[in-house]
Parts: structure tokens; sequence; C-alpha cells
């Protein structure tokens, strides 16, 4: 891979504020692409035949003209600058359709490829939008044009170029009270000139050279829209388009394609990684440590010394081949929480994750730029773009050091639509209130702790996020997914863990998943404990950026009780206090040495790091499903069974030494 001087990229990217010599227009976005830029692929797409397809940013202009003339005379009897809807999966003809629109004079409302017929319909009638593109039969209240209809549309021989300048981006549609957001051209070029900086703290994520981008997150969504189509396109690169978003069509775009960017949601890193660990599960015992050892060495936790042959950078590589393949420079993950462990192990395998921060009020905001996989690895979202602002507002109830984050940028939308009514963007003092918790660092990076509308308020007072919370349960077989939430029962908020299961589940893994609920939950303080659990009858309610829907879960937890069978739960006291008084001195000490061995194998730690009082999560870095295994090898080696009402309890050597020397005790004492 070749690397480019921060100097080289930061002249690729000054080319951004030629933008500021212009109208500050979509014309303007438009023309400057198809100008600039003539020779260079601007798709690659397989055909039917599996084959690679591609062409450049020439035809690609031509085709875009080419569809135009055919929408303007498809959309001649719809009234002059109305807006019209498009709604199609991701593929070479999305940006296509959407300029040519555009270009007719005609505003786009992007619509979600697979939003319900009644939603869709409830989206046209707020806009007022008064025709949709889309492959659907079902009819709408206005015009619905399909492709072949465009394709097949008498050409305007007299069409001259009318553009319109705003996009409209949605929510979700599925509650009553829709919200969508008008963005014009001004508020999208801010948007690209906002990348200008990168180059300071990374000159991976755009530079100069080629650069081949997976086309996966839909362009509705504000995160496919500006971090894939829009930067992407303005610089001249390559968008790589699977036929679909099926894992087997995804790994063979990204490794055929030779993929170098790849951007997606949280869900799509937790899948990845969570079959990459169910795979090496399955896998001899040393070529699970091998594989454990390259993670750790690649995220700093152990030495090239330590590591030996896992430090070679060949073993990455062949790793890597059976993922993403080992062309991938740069990877982000946005639109919610992204799990520790996901980072962790995404990370581990040599791909350069990055967390990310954005709203479709407000477009891509930042994302942590460090090359420094120690940075990576604290989740942050990084340091604002050029002309974006963040402010922390603190609250009453904010934890310390934590409040809402507010930002101010051009890029944010000038109006919005709620409900039918068109208004302008309501501001404090310039700044956006983005309902986010947010707290920044020594350094000025930003970390998200949630949403202040999911924020559950502990017994002792303390703000406790469901993120952070559905984290510790992630990794338990048989679930498919999981959602917390707070409920307010006799004047106290407690948490409630919800699952989803998979259909293969059956009674005993029911009981083992009830088990493993207790195990982790005892690991935990006090007061980020579930108080209950349930299995849900149905799948979770999910919105079209693949996060669960917390509000509509928690209603119908109140609604339909029925739906929701409860798990029982019991609560563990945890005590510290160690004392080997009236142990044999020799036996305790070989006891804890060999308790430290089986930490240092489940932790991937050399031993020296571990002193005997080192608390397993807070000092060794450890987590409950780590944990439930180190409990389960310090069985099978001591030939005992330590209580589960004990898991939580014991979170040091010190603390299991102890419990296992008494274990003992008691058993020779029985056998006398």
């Amino acid at each position: 891979m070749k690397t480019y001087s921060k100097k080289a990229c930061q002249a690729f990217m000054n080319q951004c504020l030629a933008l500021r010599d212009t109208s500050m227009t979509m014309r303007d976005i438009y023309e400057y692409i198809t100008t600039k830029y003539t020779k260079e692929k601007c798709c690659l797409y397989f055909d039917e035949d599996d084959h690679i397809r591609s062409y450049t940013y020439a035809k690609y202009k031509d085709n875009v003209w080419y569809l135009a003339k055919h929408v303007s005379g498809l959309l001649s009897g719809i009234p002059a600058h109305s807006i019209v809807a498009l709604k199609l999966k991701n593929s070479p003809t999305w940006p296509l359709m959407f300029w040519s629109i555009l270009m007719t004079g005609h505003p786009v409302l992007l619509i979600a490829a697979n939003l319900q017929h009644d939603n869709t319909e409830r989206l046209l009638q707020q806009s007022g939008a008064k025709a949709i593109v889309a492959n659907e039969e079902d009819p709408y209240s206005v015009p619905l044009f399909r492709l072949n209809n465009v394709r097949n549309a008498d050409e305007d021989e007299s069409f001259t170029p009318k553009w319109a300048d705003e996009v409209i981006f949605c929510s979700s549609g599925t509650t009553g009270a829709i919200k969508m957001m008008v963005m014009h051209g001004k508020n999208l070029c801010a948007q690209i000139m906002s990348s200008v900086n990168i180059p300071e703290e990374s000159t991976t994520l755009m530079h100069p050279g080629n650069i081949r981008i997976l086309a996966m997150i839909p362009f509705h969504h504000i995160f496919g829209f500006v971090a894939v189509f829009l930067w992407f396109t303005f610089y001249g690169k390559t968008l790589v388009y699977p036929n679909s978003i099926s894992s087997s069509d995804v790994l063979k775009a990204v490794r055929q394609a030779k993929c170098t960017h790849l951007f997606s949601v949280p869900v799509f890193w937790d899948s990845a990684a969570q079959q990459f660990q169910r795979s090496v599960a399955l896998q001899k015992p040393s070529k699970q440590d091998l594989v454990n050892r390259v993670l750790a060495y690649n995220t700093n936790r152990i030495s090239k010394d330590e590591a030996g042959m896992a430090s070679k950078h060949f073993v990455s590589r062949s790793l890597q081949k059976k993922l993403f393949g080992t062309h991938i420079e740069y990877c982000i993950s946005g639109g919610g929480y992204l799990l520790p462990k996901t980072n962790a192990v995404i990370n581990g395998l040599g791909y350069p994750l990055y967390n990310g921060y954005g709203m479709t009020e407000l477009g891509v905001a930042s994302v942590e730029r460090s090359s420094k996989v120690e940075a990576r690895l604290l989740g942050s979202i990084g340091k604002p773009f050029a002309g974006f602002e963040y402010k922390i507002v603190p609250s009453a109830t904010s934890n310390p050091g934590e409040g809402e984050l507010w930002v101010r940028s051009n890029a944010v939308h000038d109006e919005e639509i709620i409900d039918g009514v068109r208004r302008r963007t309501a501001l404090q003092d310039g700044f956006f209130p983005t309902g986010d918790i947010a707290a920044k660092d020594a350094d000025g990076r930003y970390y998200l702790r949630g949403r202040s509308k999911d924020v559950i308020i502990g017994s002792n007072g303390e703000n406790i996020y469901p993120d952070e919370i559905e984290s510790y349960f992630t990794d338990i077989k048989s679930v498919k997914n999981l959602a917390v939430f707070g409920d307010n029962q006799d004047n106290t908020e407690h948490i409630i863990l919800v699952l989803d299961l998979e259909n293969s589940a059956s009674s005993q893994d029911f009981q083992r998943i009830q088990k493993d609920i207790d195990s982790i939950n005892a690991t935990l303080p006090n007061e980020k404990r579930v108080y209950e659990a349930y299995v849900y009858k149905k799948p979770l309610p999910m919105s079209n950026s693949m996060k669960v829907q917390r509000g509509a879960l928690k209603r119908n937890f109140h609604d339909h009780p029925e739906e929701f069978l409860s798990l029982i739960h019991r609560e563990n006291n945890h005590s510290s206090k160690v004392s080997f008084e009236g142990f044999d001195s020799e036996e305790t000490k070989k006891t804890l040495e060999a308790v430290r061995k089986i930490f240092s194998k489940t932790l991937y730690l050399p031993e020296f790091k571990i002193d005997f009082d080192a608390v397993w999560d807070k000092d060794l870095g450890g987590d409950s499903m780590s944990y439930i295994s180190m409990v389960e090898e310090l069985n099978r080696c001591f030939h005992l069974s330590i209580p589960t009402e004990k898991y939580g309890e014991l979170l040091t050597v010190n603390d299991f030494a102890l419990e296992i020397l008494t274990l003992k005790s008691g058993k020779k004492n029985n056998e006398k």
C-alpha cells in the first residue's frame, strides 16, 4: 500500500475549498465532480454472471444526462418545483436517479428502500411529495414510476437543466410524529468542506491514491449519503456496490473488488466480530491461543517477545484473508454504540476501526482520527471536523463531566417538516441540541454516553446508559438481540433486560441463559445490575438505522405483558476481604501462582502484569464472559466447583485463591 505525506494529502483535500467560490448549491457539487474527474472509475459492480463491471466519471455524467431527459418527460405532468421521492436500494443507478431528479428542478425526498408501504404513504403525504420513483408494484396516492418506466419514457428533446437545491432526509416513518430534515446545497457544501483538515490527523481516511469504498450503508441514511456517497464521489473515488447486503455478497464485494475503505453501523461490526470468534472457538486450543495472541499483540496488550509467532505480519494477513481480505486501509463505525469487545477484535485483526458521530439533522460531524490503536480502543468519536463546534451543556441530573452535546455548523439542516408543517430549524444560540449525552477528555476528544431520553437514573442518583449495560450481555449464546430500558416501579427506576432468542433455542438453552444472566449480573456494581430479565416472544422493534427502538419496546412491555416471558434473577452481595490465616503458607503460595496462571491464560496478559489484588475488570480489563470461562477453568484445574452465588464476589487472584483453599479444606474434612 502506497503511503502519502500529510502535505500531499492536504494539497489534495484543499480542492474542496473551491466550493467557496461558487454559489454553494447542489448543482455546483455535481458540476465539480463531473468536470474534475473524467478517466477515474466512479463505480464497480457485479453483473448477472458475477463479473466485475465499472465505468468512469465521464460515463457517469453521460448517464445522468440521459436519465434526466427521460425523467423530465416522465414528470412533465408533475407541478414544477414539487418534491419527488426516491425509494431505491443502493446500486450504480441510485446516484444517477438522484442527480437527474434534482436536475429536472424537483427537490428529492430520500426514503428507505425497505420501508413498509403504509409508512411510505405517510411520508409522501406529510412531505407534500407529488411523485415517487421506486421498484414496487402497489400504487400510492401519488404517481409511482419504476426504473423501467423511466428508461422507457420518451426523451424531452428540449430539456434544459432547472436544478432544485433541496435534499430531504427523514426519520424512520414508523411513528406518528414523523420528522423530516431539509438540507440545501450550502449545508451539503459545508459537509464537504468540513473534511479539509482531515490530513492533520489521518492520511489514510482520504488521500490522492486509489480508494475503493463499499457502498453498503443505504444512501437514504445520512451516514451513507455523506460519508460514502457525497465525500468519496466529490474526491473522485470509486464506490463498490455489492449485489445485496447479505453477508456472502458483502464479503465477496469487499474481497474481489479489493475495497480499501469499509464504513458501516455497529451491528455489522458486532456480527463480523462474533462470527470470527465463533469460528475460532471451533479450532484446536493451540490455534485459539495463536489467534488470541494476534489480537492481543495488534492492540498493544502484549509485547513482540510475548506474542512470539503471533507478531509476524503474515499471521495477521492469513486471518484477514478469512474475513475482509488484506486491502482494507480504513474502517468507520457510526450511527450507534460500538461495543468495546467488537472494537478490540476488529482492531486486533489489523483492521483500523474508528468510531464516528453524526445524525440526520447535522450530517457527519466527527470521527476518531488517531493512528494509535490505544486511542481507537477508547471508543472516542474524536474531535469535530472543520466548521463544526461542540459544546457540552450539563443539566441538574448530569453525571460529573457529562452533559448534552450541542453542535454548531453550517451543515445543520435549515428547515424541518414535522407532521406535515415546514418551519425553520430551532437553534439555541446557534447550536443544535442533539439529545446525546457526551463527555470530553483533556486532549479534546469526545465520548458518547447515550441518548438523554434513554438514561436510567440509578439508585445512587447516577446516570446509567443502556448501551453500556447491553454490552455486558451480548455474548450469551442463543441470544439474537437484546435491549435494556429503565422502568419506574415504586418510585425507583429499575433496569429491565429484554432478550430476543434464536429460533433454535431449547428449554435447556433457556435455563443456561438464565444462569448466564445471573452470573454476568453478579459481576456488576449494584446500581448497574438488571432488576429483571425477560424473553420477548416477538422480534425487537428496530429502526431503519438498525437500532432497537427502546421506547416502542417499553410501551409494548406495559401494553402487552403477555408477550414477555420472565427470567428468574437473584442478586448477590460483594465482599473483598481476604485473609489466608490458618492455611499452610506453601500451599497458599502454590494456589496463588496457579490462579494467576489461569488469569494470565484467560486475559492473554503476562503473569508479571497481574498483581494478586488486581481487580478483574477495573485493573485487568476482563469482561463478564471471559470471567465465566476463567471460573470454569479454575474448577477443572482444582477439581472443585466454585458456587455460582460467589460469582461477582470473587474478583482478584487473592479472592479466588482463598475460596479454593476454603473449598479444598472442607473437602478434606469431609473425606476424614
